[in-house]
C-alpha cells in the first residue's frame, strides 16, 4: 500500500509539471519537408523608398534550423545574439552556425541545420529540404532583407507536429522584423550600431513612427506580407528528390497607390 501511494503521487506530481510544445509528438520518429520561400517584395507593393540600385531589393540566403524547445534561434521582443546580429546586418552566417552547432553538441536540442539559396530581385523563389524530428520537431529560420540596416524576416519555433501526425502543409505570411543591433531608418542607411542594443521588434506601417522609416504608412492598418513561407511534407517516394519550385497561390500583397 505504502509503493502504491507513493506511486500515484508521484505519478500525479509528473503530470502536473510543465510541458514544452515538442514533448507531446507522437507522431513517426522522421519526416520530410520541402520548405518554399516567396519574396513578394515588390516596388508595387512597397513602393516608397523602393531600392533600385546599389544593391536592387533583394534576398539573402536562408538559414534555418530543426530543433526542440531548448533552443530558440530569435525571438520577437527579445535580444538578438551575436550571430543573428551579424546574419542581420551583413548576411554573415559563420557566427549563427557557430551557435547552432554549439547548442546542439551542448543540450542536443538541434536535429539539422538548412540553407537556400538567395533571391536576387525583391519576388522570386527559392527552396530547399529539411528533416525534422520527433524530439525535435520546431522550425526556425532567418532571411536578411537586402538592402537594409538589420531587418529580416523569418519564422521562430514553429511545431510541425501535431499530436501523432505531421502536418501536411502549411503556409505562413512573413512581415519584417528588426533586429535591435542597428537604428536606420531606411534601406541604405550607413551603418549606426544601437547602443544599447534594443530587442528584436516586428516592423509595422506605423512602427517605427518616423516618417524616414521606409515601412511607414500610416493610412495602412497593417502592412501587407513582404514574402511567404510554405512547407509541404514529402511522401518516403519523394525522399532525396530535390525540392520543387511551387507556384504558391498567395493573396495580393499590393499597396493602392493613392493610399501609400
Amino acid at each position: 500500500k505504502v509503493i502504491w501511494t507513493l506511486l500515484v503521487t508521484i505519478l500525479g506530481y509528473a503530470s502536473t509539471l510543465p510541458v514544452g510544445d515538442d514533448s507531446i509528438c507522437t507522431a513517426e520518429e522522421l519526416a520530410k519537408y520541402s520548405i518554399i520561400f516567396t519574396g513578394k517584395w515588390s516596388q508595387t507593393a512597397f513602393p516608397k523608398q523602393y531600392p533600385l540600385y546599389r544593391p536592387p531589393a533583394q534576398w539573402s540566403s536562408m538559414l534555418g534550423v530543426t530543433h526542440s524547445s531548448d533552443y530558440s534561434m530569435w525571438k520577437k521582443n527579445e535580444y538578438a545574439s551575436n550571430g543573428v546580429r551579424d546574419f542581420a546586418e551583413k548576411g554573415e552566417a559563420w557566427v549563427l552556425m557557430k551557435e547552432i552547432e554549439e547548442a546542439g553538441q551542448k543540450i542536443q536540442s538541434v536535429h539539422g541545420i538548412f540553407s537556400a539559396p538567395a533571391i536576387s530581385s525583391g519576388t522570386g523563389q527559392t527552396s530547399t529540404e529539411l528533416e525534422v524530428h520527433s524530439r525535435h520537431p520546431l522550425v526556425s529560420f532567418v532571411v536578411r532583407i537586402v538592402p537594409s540596416p538589420d531587418w529580416f524576416v523569418g519564422i521562430d519555433s514553429l511545431n510541425l507536429c501535431e499530436g501523432d501526425h505531421w502536418m501536411e502543409e502549411v503556409s505562413v505570411d512573413l512581415f519584417p522584423y528588426d533586429a535591435g543591433t542597428d537604428s536606420g531608418f531606411t534601406f541604405s542607411s550607413p551603418n549606426f550600431a544601437t547602443i544599447p542594443q534594443d530587442t528584436v521588434t516586428e516592423i509595422t506601417c506605423s512602427s517605427p513612427s518616423h516618417p524616414a522609416n521606409s515601412f511607414y504608412y500610416p493610412k495602412l492598418k497593417i502592412l501587407p506580407p513582404i514574402a511567404q513561407v510554405t512547407m509541404v511534407k514529402l511522401r518516403k517516394n519523394q525522399l532525396g528528390l530535390s525540392a520543387p519550385y511551387f507556384n504558391v497561390p498567395a493573396k495580393s500583397n499590393e499597396i493602392i497607390d493613392s493610399v501609400s
